[in-house]
């Protein structure tokens, strides 16, 4: 019941991404303060975040899928943004809620996708990482409410895969040169 009451101020937002989501075949996921109210405890969050799997070549058709959805570039040069960053600054304008799309690339990115599940409440139901892909999202975030996140959805999730979230944290790590995306929550699966 806590979920549902967190979600509903985003629920027409969620769905309009539902459906850009289904237009591009199902090539993302919801991320972000959402996931984390599935995947872990609810939380407040002022926007929702997605993941898609898009080159960069395809920003132009995804804006025109998107104002289909009501959903429009909320700065100026938005495309040429995206190309720059690989994230889309978007808002659904019916809601006025921002919405910002990371168009994926990586292998990390892919796995996740493919791996993708759905969840649902009484009324809604939306494409997920795993709880594993999320967690290695968070940890390479790695703010304070990352962490906090973290901990959230290993409490709600007693059966993770903790080799594939130590590999792919340690991959990230060596590549960023940050050994602390995995030293600083190896204990929270203690």
């Amino acid at each position: 019941m806590k979920l549902q009451k967190e979600i509903e101020p985003f629920r027409a937002t969620i769905e309009a991404i539902q459906r850009l989501l289904a237009k591009f075949d199902n090539r993302g996921v919801i991320i972000g303060g959402i996931a984390v109210g599935f995947l872990g405890r609810p939380r407040l969050t002022e926007d929702v975040d997605a993941m898609f799997l898009l080159s960069t070549q395809h920003i132009h058709q995804f804006l025109e899928a998107a104002k289909e959805e009501n959903i429009q570039s909320r700065i100026p040069n938005a495309e040429e943004f995206a190309h720059k960053n690989r994230v889309l600054l978007l808002q659904h304008a019916p809601t006025e809620t921002n919405v910002d799309i990371s168009l994926g690339v990586l292998p990390f990115e892919e796995e996740m996708v493919e791996r993708g599940i759905v969840q649902s409440t009484s009324t809604l139901s939306i494409r997920l990482p795993t709880p594993e892909d999320l967690i290695i999202m968070k940890a390479v975030a790695h703010r304070p409410k990352d962490l906090e996140d973290i901990r959230t959805i290993i409490d709600k999730n007693p059966k993770l895969d903790v080799d594939r979230i130590r590999q792919w944290t340690k991959s990230f790590a060596d590549v960023l040169e940050t050994p602390g995306l995995w030293t600083d929550i190896e204990d929270m699966f203690k």
